[in-house]
């Protein structure tokens, strides 16, 4: 006969798996993803790096949930932009808030590699280890840029671009050698903003002066020995040491405590809500506008890189508004921009929602800018990260031409046009003077477009507009205190408000439409259908991200110009 403790103990381990405490953990070492779920392919190549959503509300609900007795987090160099890092510890001081330890652990912050975001993120932990051999690699924020003229010389490549006005840079990607005044200017009040944000916030998490840790960041990168006698880290020690005490102290003297990822806590806790649903508390539904924007379908390669097409964020939002559960919509902007008309497209669908009575709040990501900027003009509020980079209230042209290297290669080139202009855009030929007073109609149109509309949406008149605009970026800080954005903060806060506006306190955050693999085979009915996305590749390929990068102009004229992430 089978021992009786045998036959109880799976009974006893369900027992104990429903209610001994619980210690969240996060790996944070891998970045986070603001992506929503995609094809299998998709999934599996992005399966170690969180969701920031089920960080963020993961941790928010762990500080609620008196199962919920500590936190350890795994980080690292480089683990997330600095707006998504600014959400992350937000949601760490709501954690701690509830007076549970919160524990940051580490090998090494950047281990000979930059680490200052990724100490940023650990350093709003109650507690901070680091292994005894590892690095903090605290040694202040930079920004790059590439500058192809050199290389367009060699090659026989001439560049032919015109900008409003001087800080939409992304021209000088292909026109310079070097920084201009202009765009060194706007680079560097850029980078003053967000370095001071990150130097005031460790010293206040840290117990330090600004200025001391201004001193450490110049020395740096430091030892684990020269961070722990600065105070930077609390002590030294391997991961089995870091959780062996983290589940004690859990543990007290009750049942010993399980471990689980905070998003695995979040889904499942979610996941049961749904199978027990409130009556008339509705949701609030969360729209995402992510990548470069275009015309048509929004598109996401196999491995997980988006777009955001006009038609699929537009019919989402006119599905929101026929939907009498969405009580309001939070419409996520992670995106450098994209075509004028389809940014103006999406534009519009937010104002005919918000019109609808159905109010829209837009929260800011990593970036939020030219096209990214130009959506949220139609919202009802405009949340940002101290942190985003927005604004960039310009645009541009540029193309390629080639007839140089062409005839260095030998190949012959020639046309056959209907009309004086039918060729304009071809990469053969520069611009004919009536061509490039075309052009100039084209940009000081867009120009005065998107003008018009930030002063209208903003309620400021041309002159200050102009001053903030000319195509230069800003901190979500800066842009606040300018007036281009109502608020700072992170998604919590654009919920909060959400409800607020809405009159829907305890309505849940769901992303919306939610669509089956099914929905993505079977065609729509009509436009006004909720527009899926296509799985495809970018039409740069592998050289996708290296494309992105350099500027090249792949989605249209409102496109932040270069790349302008943080390290």
């Amino acid at each position: 006969m089978a021992d009786l403790d045998e036959l109880l103990a799976p009974l006893a381990d369900l027992r104990r798996r429903r209610t001994a405490p619980l210690v969240l953990e996060l790996d944070l070492t891998e970045g986070v993803t603001d992506e929503p779920p995609g094809p299998p392919l998709a999934q599996l190549l992005t399966r170690r790096r969180e969701r920031l959503t089920d960080v963020v509300e993961g941790l928010r609900r762990g500080a609620r949930d008196p199962r919920v007795a500590a936190v350890v987090a795994k980080t690292g160099g480089a683990p997330a932009g600095l707006a998504k890092v600014q959400e992350i510890r937000e949601a760490v001081a709501d954690f701690r808030a509830s007076g549970k330890p919160a524990i940051a652990w580490s090998e090494s912050i950047g281990d000979f590699g930059p680490g200052t975001v990724g100490y940023y993120l650990a350093a709003a932990f109650s507690e901070i280890a680091l292994a005894p051999t590892g690095t903090v690699g605290l040694t202040g924020l930079t920004l790059n840029a590439l500058f192809l003229r050199g290389a367009a010389d060699k090659a026989g490549v001439r560049p032919e671009t015109a900008a409003r006005h001087e800080y939409k840079t992304a021209v000088n990607t292909f026109t310079e050698h070097d920084y201009t005044p202009a765009h060194r200017e706007a680079a560097e009040q850029l980078l003053g903003s967000l370095a001071e944000q990150v130097r005031t916030d460790i010293a206040a998490d840290r117990g330090l002066d600004p200025e001391r840790v201004a001193e450490l960041t110049a020395r740096g990168p430091l030892t684990a020995g020269e961070a722990l006698e600065a105070g930077l880290v609390d002590r030294l020690a391997y991961r089995d040491q870091v959780y062996a005490e983290v589940l004690e102290r859990a543990g007290g003297e009750g049942p010993e405590p399980l471990l689980r990822f905070a998003a695995r806590h979040h889904r499942h806790r979610t996941a049961a809500e749904q199978l027990s649903p409130h009556p008339g508390r509705g949701q609030i539904a969360l729209i995402g506008v992510r990548g470069q924007i275009h015309s048509g379908t929004s598109r996401r390669s196999p491995t997980g890189r988006t777009t955001a097409g006009a038609e699929t964020v537009s019919a989402a939002l006119r599905a929101a508004r026929r939907d009498d559960a969405v009580r309001a919509v939070v419409l996520r902007v992670d995106s450098p921009g994209g075509s004028h008309s389809a940014s103006d497209a999406v534009r519009r669908e937010v104002r005919l929602t918000c019109e609808a009575g159905t109010p829209v709040v837009v929260s800011m990501g990593d970036v939020a800018a030219s096209g990214g900027y130009y959506v949220a003009l139609g919202a009802d509020r405009i949340i940002a990260h101290p942190g985003t980079v927005t604004g960039s209230i310009g645009v541009f042209v540029a193309k390629a031409v080639a007839s140089d290297l062409l005839e260095r290669l030998g190949i012959g080139h020639g046309s056959v046009d209907s009309a004086p202009h039918a060729g304009m855009f071809s990469a053969t030929r520069p611009f004919s003077d009536s061509e490039w007073e075309r052009v100039d109609a084209l940009l000081d149109g867009v120009y005065a477009d998107f003008t018009a509309k930030v002063g209208q949406a903003r309620d400021m008149d041309a002159d200050r507009v102009d001053r903030l605009a000319r195509g230069r970026v800003w901190s979500g800080a800066q842009a606040h205190e300018a007036g281009l954005v109502d608020g700072l903060g992170g998604l919590a806060t654009a919920v909060r408000l959400a409800r607020s506006l809405s009159g829907a306190d305890d309505a849940p955050l769901r992303p919306y439409p939610r669509s089956t693999p099914l929905d993505r085979l079977r065609p729509p009915e009509s436009s006004e259908e909720r527009a899926g996305e296509q799985v495809r590749l970018d039409a740069w390929g592998p050289l996708a991200e290296l494309s992105a990068r350099v500027g090249l102009p792949a989605a249209g004229p409102l496109v932040l110009p270069g790349d302008w992430e943080v390290r």
